[in-house]
């Protein structure tokens, strides 16, 4: 099972790009000026692992990787990366910990010592393998994560007002309250009026929706949606801000609980997983109370 590194804050400083050379709009401003990127150094002390420093021009790189609140935080949790990388690199030359660079989950190459730490972590950190009782146990307690979504099979006719003004919005209602009274509820009759009259891309397939989950319509479409009965055309139109909307629901599909030997291999990996993030800040938090660690504190270390 593969490991996500980034659980404890590893990365390659060497890899990533000096924030001092990247432009304000590269950093999500574009005021032109020539402003700092880079936070002065807090006042507490130095950074060292063992007597190796973690330099401010490190960590300042770093520290793009790490959006807080103000600059002292943000440095101090790029520190605290950087320590923790170095912490794992020195232990795992102690051990003679060697490995060839792969990829991550999303076939990206490892850079820099990933592959070193990698393999530390690999072989000293060992996450309990959750049985099915221990499975079943989170099925059952979390059941409303494992159920489908309810959809709902729809269809609308937007009409458009021709222009922002109240009149326009009240001429395209009274459009859309005739098209409302013509078709009622018979399918065909408001499959035809959306050909004819919305100004939806949608009027091509009879104004159909297709199966839409909750959320995925604005807020005020939704509502209406949800207040009609099966095979029922809405009584009165919808405003949103594209127009008014003709609403008919064709059919209600309610979620279902989806089985647990669905999904227990599944929920076997993510007890894995998180059992595997806990035994690594506790194998990091042990490597830090048994090395001199100085300038940071690392968590769980005293």
């Amino acid at each position: 099972m593969s490991r996500r590194l980034d659980v404890i804050n590893l990365g390659d400083p060497a890899q990533r790009p000096d924030p001092r050379m990247m432009s304000s709009c590269e950093t999500g401003g574009c005021g032109g000026g020539a402003e700092p990127l880079i936070p002065p150094p807090p006042t507490f002390g130095e950074v060292r692992i063992n007597g190796v420093e973690i330099s401010p021009e490190a960590i300042a790189q770093e520290i793009q990787h790490h959006p807080a609140p103000d600059a002292e935080t943000a440095w101090v949790e790029a520190a605290r990366a950087l320590a923790v990388r170095e912490l794992l690199l020195q232990e795992a030359r102690r051990l003679g910990v060697e490995a060839e660079p792969g990829t991550d989950d999303s076939g990206r190459s490892e850079i820099g010592d990933d592959a070193t730490i990698r393999a530390l972590l690999e072989e000293e950190v060992v996450p309990a393998e959750p049985g099915e009782s221990e499975c079943l146990r989170y099925y059952q307690a979390n059941e409303n994560r494992f159920r489908t979504p309810e959809l709902f099979e729809a269809a609308h006719i937007l009409i458009e007002p021709e222009g922002d003004s109240e009149e326009a919005w009240k001429t395209a209602l009274e459009r859309a309250q005739g098209i409302v009274e013509q078709v009622g509820d018979r399918p065909e009759a408001f499959a035809a009026a959306a050909r004819s009259h919305s100004a939806c891309p949608s009027a091509q397939q009879d104004g159909s929706l297709g199966q839409i989950r909750r959320g995925e319509l604005v807020p005020e479409v939704q509502a209406g949606l949800e207040a009609l009965g099966e095979g029922s055309t809405a009584r009165e139109p919808i405003r949103s801000r594209f127009g008014w909307h003709i609403l008919r629901l064709h059919r209600r599909i309610e979620g279902r609980t989806i089985p647990f030997d669905v999904v227990q291999g599944r929920i076997a990996d993510m007890l894995e997983a998180r059992s595997w993030s806990v035994e690594a800040a506790r194998y990091v938090a042990s490597l830090a109370a048994r090395n001199e660690v100085e300038g940071v504190q690392i968590a769980g270390a005293p």
